[in-house]
């Protein structure tokens, strides 16, 4: 039995864009993390304001969910690059059907043909 997969070409093509995106979302983590207002260990004894302290703590928050969000996206990229490296990458999980290089090239860490997502969505 033949082993459904995708191009080499399209593979090479997709890990090297994964990879770009990784070192991409990595770089904005970090920036991020630097520009937490938390991140100031000095702020623990600093008198500021209560106003001030509700806006850190805002800032805070806002910082902490964007880092969130990316380290989310950070793990989706992973995952990809871990099923390019053991040749299941572009299989829709539920179904095992190769998943169109349409909906890979806009969402590179797709885990689902359209079919599957539509089924999943409701």
């Amino acid at each position: 039995m033949k082993k459904l997969t995708l191009p080499r070409e399209t593979l090479v093509d997709i890990e090297s864009h994964l990879q770009a995106e990784k070192q991409r979302i990595g770089a904005q983590i970090k920036d991020l993390s630097a520009q937490d207002p938390f991140r100031d260990t000095e702020r623990l004894t600093d008198n500021a304001a209560s106003d001030t302290e509700a806006s850190e703590e805002t800032n805070h928050e806002r910082y902490q969910a964007m880092v969130d969000e990316l380290k989310s996206k950070l793990m989706e990229i992973e995952s990809a690059l871990v099923r390019i490296q053991k040749g299941s990458y572009g299989l829709c999980l539920s179904c095992h059907n190769l998943i169109d290089t349409d909906r890979l090239a806009a969402m590179p860490t797709a885990t689902l043909c359209m079919d599957c997502q539509k089924k999943r969505s409701g």
